[in-house]
């Protein structure tokens, strides 16, 4: 395996992991990952924040989040506000029934970053930050630009490769 498959796919199985792990730990809550996260950037905003920017916060598309906020809104956590001037855009805000659930679900994000990144050194993390903020600028420019990609790599020698 490459070093560029071997990264890949430990970003994607401790992806999955946290995921998993949080969503274990959100059982009791009745709340999921997306409606968990969608409270705490809600949170950020206490004025509200607009639909859209939300949905751009949480990456995820404007259909996934009309659910996730249909939930939120079903639960009384949420209040939407349509904005003066044009009624098909909507500011999302937090009702005070959210507060103690939104202190519930910081508190297990927390515990779960703790437990997660306790025995890794802070020099190491530094450093896997700075990848993956080079991982997130590359897929933005990717994005952007899908048709501009880099030239392929080329793959570094394996032992079979080195035999005679």
């Amino acid at each position: 395996m490459t070093p560029i498959n071997a990264f890949t796919d430990a970003l994607r199985r401790a992806t999955l992991k946290w995921r998993s792990c949080f969503d274990a730990r959100l059982k009791g809550s009745g709340q999921s990952f997306g409606r968990a996260r969608a409270l705490i950037r809600l949170a950020a905003h206490p004025d509200g924040i607009m639909q859209r920017d939300l949905a751009a916060d949480l990456s995820i598309e404007h259909p996934t989040l009309v659910r996730v906020l249909d939930s939120l809104e079903r639960q009384k956590l949420i209040a939407r506000w349509p904005v003066e001037g044009d009624k098909r855009v909507n500011r999302i805000m937090l009702t005070p029934a959210a507060e103690p659930l939104v202190l519930q679900v910081s508190g297990l994000f927390d515990s779960l970053r703790e437990t997660m990144l306790w025995s890794v050194p802070a020099e190491d993390l530094a450093v896997a930050t700075r990848v993956l903020e080079a991982i997130i600028e590359n897929l933005d420019r990717a994005a952007k630009e899908p048709e501009t990609a880099p030239p392929p790599r080329t793959p570094e020698p394996t032992a079979l490769d080195k035999m005679p």
